[in-house]
Parts: C-alpha cells; sequence; structure tokens
C-alpha cells in the first residue's frame, strides 16, 4: 500500500489486532447472506509476521443462501494457519489475512473454495479503503479478460470468534502452480545453463526482510532530495530456498535491463529493451494500469514475472503482471496523480518513484504505437463500456443485498454527503505540491518548514523491538540512529549523517525537521522495535511487528473511526451510501475512457 504516512496514525493510535466492537456487530446473531460465509475461529493474538494455528468453517451452496447459524454441510470445516497481511492497511479496522489450509498433521493441503481450483495458500482481502468493495475484483477479471491469469477471487462474509467481521473477497494468492503463475519449477540444483534462467516470480515494492531483495542500479522517476530508489523482492524461489548463483542471475538479468532502458540506444530492434521484456504484456499491463490510474500499479505491489529460455534461445523474457492491489485505483484517492482525471498515473508520484523504463517505453514511438492499436481492440471488446459495466453490475448484484449489514459494521466509511474533492483537495491533498509544507485543507504542519514529502516509505521495521522509556521521559536522541531497513535509512538534518539504508536507499536531502525545538534526543542505542516496551509502564505483547495491542487501553472497539480518519486522508471524494459510490465509479470511468480515448488518438 502506497501511503507510508499514514502508518504514523497506524503507530500511535491503532492496535494491529482485529477489534471487533460488541456495540455495532450486526452479525452476533445469526443471519443469512446470498454470499458465501466463511467462520474463523482463532486462539490467540494474531499477528502481521507469524502464521498461527486456527479453525475455518465456509457455508457454500453455489446458488443458495447461507446461514451463519447452519451447523451443517460446510463445504470447508478444518484447520488453517492465519495471519495479518498489509503495511498501512493495517490501521484499518477491517484487516486483511493470508490463510493456509492445513490437514490434521498441519500439513498444507490443498482444497478447492468457493469454486476456485484446489491450492492451500489463500487471501482474504478487506475491501475496507473501498466503498464500492469491487475495485480488486474489477482489475483482476479485466487481466483476465485482457488474456492473462489474474487472482480469481469470490465476495463473502466474514464471522470471526463469533463476531461479524464485514463483506471480504477469498482470493487466490500470487505464486507459481499450473493454475495460477505458470511458471518453471526452478530446483535447489538449477544453478547454470538453460536450467538456471527460469521461472522467477518478482515484485517492486518496498523492503522486507523476509525475501531476497536487492536495489536497482538506476533510479526511478522521483523529486530531488528524497529517495528515488526501485526496489526488487524476489517472491519464488524463496528466499530460504534460493541459491546464490539464482540470485545472482536474476538480480544481473534485471539490472541489465535497466542499464538497457537507461542507455542510448534502449530502442535498438536486436539490442534493446525487446531483448529483455515481453513486450505485449508491458503493452497490456500499461493499458490497464493507466485505466485505473492506480498509485499503486507501477511502484508497489507490481508483480512480474521471468521464464525459462526455451532449447532453441527464444523466450526467457520478463512479463509484466499479475495485477495486484488496486482498492486505491478508479478515482478513490487523492494522491500521486490519482485524483487527475486527466493526468498519466507514470509520471506521479514524486517520492515513491516509478521505474524509468515505464517512461522510456512511453518515449518510445514503436511501443506507444502497439499501445495505440491494442488499445483500440480492446475498446471494442474488454474494455467497452457494455464490458467493465457488466463485471461491475455482476459484483453489485451479489453485494447490494448484504451492503447494509458492512456498513452497520463499519459506518465511518459513510459520509453525510455525496461530493467529489477537487485535485490535489483531500484532506492530505496531492502529497506532491506543498511547496513550503502547507497542507490542504489541513492546516499545514507548523514548525516543520520544510517539505513534506508525498508518501513516507515504512515498508516495516525490520529489526527494532520495542521503544524503551517511551512514557517516562521524551524521545531520546536519533543522532545515531541505526538503519531502519524499510524506513528508508533515516532523516538527514536530525543531528546525523544517514545510517546505512543498503536496501533501501534513505531520504538523502531531506535536510532535517526544523522547528522540533531542540531536535530530537538520543535513540542511538533503541533495541528492537517490535513492540512499545514502556508505553505507559507495561510490556506490549508481540502482535506481529509491532507488539500484540496497547495494554491498559482496553480492546480499543472505538479504533474504527480512527480508520475512517485515516482514509479520509486521501480519499478523493465521500459518499453517503452504496448507491452513490457505484454511481461516481462509473462516472470516473466514462470520463477516464475518454481521455484514454483521446491521448491514444482512438476513434482518429
Amino acid at each position: 500500500m502506497m501511503l507510508r504516512l499514514s502508518f504514523i496514525f497506524t503507530i500511535l493510535f491503532t492496535a494491529l489486532t482485529p477489534t471487533f466492537a460488541q456495540d455495532k456487530n450486526p452479525g452476533k446473531e445469526p443471519f443469512k447472506s446470498n454470499l458465501p460465509i466463511i467462520i474463523l475461529e482463532v486462539d490467540g493474538r494474531i499477528n502481521a509476521q507469524d502464521k498461527i494455528p486456527a479453525h475455518m468453517k465456509v457455508l457454500y451452496k453455489k446458488g443458495q443462501k447461507q446461514y451463519a447459524s447452519d451447523a451443517k454441510d460446510y463445504s470447508f470445516n478444518g484447520n488453517i494457519r492465519i495471519k495479518l497481511r498489509g503495511n498501512s492497511s493495517l490501521g484499518y479496522s477491517q484487516k486483511k489475512f493470508t490463510l493456509e489450509t492445513r490437514d490434521a498433521n498441519d500439513k498444507e493441503l490443498d482444497v478447492p473454495l468457493l469454486g476456485m481450483p484446489a491450492e492451500h495458500d489463500w487471501v482474504l482481502l478487506s475491501p475496507y479503503a473501498d466503498v464500492s468493495m469491487v475495485r480488486d475484483a474489477l482489475a483482476f477479471d479485466l487481466w483476465t479478460d485482457m488474456g492473462y491469469w489474474a487472482p480469481r477471487i469470490r465476495m463473502c462474509e466474514v464471522v470471526y470468534n463469533g463476531e461479524y467481521a464485514g463483506i471480504y473477497g477469498l482470493a487466490e494468492s500470487i505464486k507459481p502452480g499450473k493454475d495460477r503463475v505458470n511458471i518453471a519449477k526452478l530446483k535447489k540444483t538449477d544453478v547454470s545453463g538453460r536450467e538456471l534462467t527460469g521461472g522467477y516470480l518478482l515484485r517492486i515494492d518496498t523492503y522486507n526482510e523476509k525475501d531476497a531483495t536487492f536495489n536497482s542500479d538506476v533510479p526511478g522517476i522521483g523529486v530531488g532530495g528524497f529517495t528515488n530508489q526501485i526496489t526488487w523482492t524476489c517472491r519464488y524461489p524463496k528466499k530460504k530456498t534460493l541459491q546464490p548463483e539464482q540470485f545472482d542471475y536474476i538480480k544481473g538479468f534485471i539490472r541489465d535491463m535497466e542499464h538497457c532502458f537507461n542507455s542510448d540506444n534502449y530502442t535498438d530492434p536486436k539490442d534493446g529493451y525487446a531483448k529483455y521484456i515481453n513486450v505485449s504484456s508491458f503493452v497490456d499491463y500499461f493499458i490497464h494500469t493507466e485505466l485505473s490510474l492506480n498509485p499503486d500499479g507501477y511502484k508497489r505491489s507490481a508483480y512480474f514475472y521471468k521464464t525459462k529460455q526455451n532449447e532453441d534461445g527464444t523466450g526467457g523474457k520478463l512479463h509484466a503482471g499479475p495485477t495486484w492491489d488496486y482498492n486505491l485505483a478508479y478515482g478513490m484517492c487523492s494522491f500521486c496523480n490519482a485524483d487527475d482525471i486527466n493526468a498519466w498515473v507514470f509520471e506521479g508520484c514524486n517520492t515513491n518513484p516509478t521505474p524509468q523504463l515505464w517512461k522510456k517505453l512511453y518515449l518510445d514511438p514503436v511501443f506507444l504505437n502497439k499501445v495505440k492499436a491494442r488499445y483500440a481492440e480492446l475498446r471494442k471488446t474488454t474494455l467497452s463500456e457494455k464490458h467493465i459495466f457488466g463485471i461491475i453490475d455482476g459484483y453489485v448484484k451479489e453485494l447490494s443485498k448484504v451492503q447494509k449489514r458492512h456498513f452497520d459494521r463499519y459506518p465511518e466509511l459513510l459520509s453525510n454527503e455525496t461530493k467529489r474533492n477537487e485535485p490535489g483537495k483531500g484532506m492530505f491533498g496531492n502529497f506532491g505540491g506543498f511547496g513550503g509544507g502547507e497542507m490542504p485543507d489541513f492546516g499545514g504542519f507548523p514548525g516543520f518548514g520544510g517539505v513534506m514529502p508525498d508518501s513516507i516509505n515504512f515498508g516495516g521495521f525490520p529489526g527494532f523491538d520495542r521503544f524503551p522509556g517511551f512514557g517516562g521521559g521524551g524521545m531520546p536522541d536519533m543522532s545515531n540512529m541505526p538503519n531502519f531497513g524499510g524506513f528508508g535509512g533515516g532523516f538527514p538534518g536530525f543531528g546525523g549523517a544517514v545510517p546505512d539504508s543498503t536496501n533501501v536507499g534513505g531520504f538523502p536531502g531531506f535536510g532535517g525537521f526544523p522547528g522540533f525545538g531542540g531536535g530530537m534526543p538520543d535513540m542511538s542505542n533503541m533495541p528492537n522495535f517490535g513492540g512499545f516496551g514502556g508505553f505507559g509502564g507495561g510490556e506490549m505483547p508481540d502482535f506481529g511487528g509491532f507488539g500484540g495491542g496497547f495494554p491498559g487501553m482496553g480492546d480499543m472497539s472505538g479504533m474504527g473511526e480512527m480508520g475512517g480518519m485515516m482514509l479520509s486522508m486521501f480519499r478523493s471524494y465521500s459518499v453517503k451510501n452504496y448507491d452513490d459510490e457505484i454511481k461516481m465509479l462509473k462516472e470516473w470511468l466514462l470520463e477516464r475512457l475518454k481521455v484514454l480515448d483521446e491521448k491514444l488518438d482512438y476513434r482518429s
């Protein structure tokens, strides 16, 4: 998720465990639904780091209503392992989950769920940021209809430990497999020759210590003074099985490709970028991302896969996709050009940089002509208004009968009025146009003085454990702040040089935050983060990355209002009911299609 600045609020105000309020739980009593019902029974505190044992029951009879009180005929009734997922979305009241289905011996168990092919890795996607609840599904279905694999998704209602948790999308995770990303299996012994060339599954995202990660040699499209570092993660093979030769190979391949794009002859038919990428997939990914104006589409949760080279030496190229993480797309958010209906999203977002390859592709007349030709073809079929609205209407038909229960559970998602803000005029505005620190509609941060980045890239805090004495005095000195890993290397101007940021790149040139009044006190000996030890006098139990809750603060069942406040900071509009949301989504799509028709010479 790209709005890392909201993570500040996550850290300070929001427990990272699901909190289901007793006083607004419309699903506590037995209810019926036209959607499948998933019942999660979790004994223990769920966290964002390690999957813990749990139990799951699935009520699903195709074409029939499901009853939450029905204890018979479960389509699945068995063991799972579960953990939280996400970055800034961990601050939402409605959490996202990663699931693994398991057998009685706690071994991975492939099962078909809700009509999807058998597998053991699944994701429960929370549509909390997306009032329409269809954006991810729309993006996945369009990518599938364009001729590629994208995660299948099924809308459902979830009950968590007897409490109603709202509407979710049960989706396939992105991983290699015959029914998922169909690439060759890479064995530990595949360390040379053609066998070494694939397959690989990659993702551009923030640094994390669970995946093998490397930085691009070529800076992204950013703004002077902030990080423009592009970080690649290898999602397959996994870090624990990835061999040094394999890591060196894929890192070298990506860097050779990026150097090619950064050269003067990158368009050369023989030795240019076409030597490295599957051009047609990049054409389609460009069209798909620009239609959606997805602020995360190029720079966060951006997947690629590399195929194995054929025996005749052909193939083995990098493919763009699958699509993932579109809940802020289609006119939803107010940053990174995403609320400017006339923009190219690859040109947006200063401090969460876009890989240069996308702009270089756009500047190549041959590539742009391919985009125009493909767009003209798709506008008659997959990207016709009729087809797009047909997808939306199919999901709305399912959701309209149960959406009231969801919004009764999360009333903070709706507003007193329906209105669209002017571009850049959300609570946090467009983040990129602060100038001297002014924040539209927010009054600014007095005393900051300097320019605020549009998205401080937290990406997790690997290596920290707790803040000792947080609550026994002020913040200690940060002059010798260690490497945050995902924090970007620190903020020059806090009293010392930027710490080592080998894996991230840091915020060089940030210039500090003048106006703090004496500087930040010493945190040089700050041990592991993981929780806020001493926050209010007690240890924080582990809840995966940031502790397990805030002791002494009760169950924090009222944190829905905080989640709603976080959303209001970057939403480009507000709605008072579900019908208005769908209407605004369709109106936005019609307008965006008109813009692309003009930009890409459709009907010319």
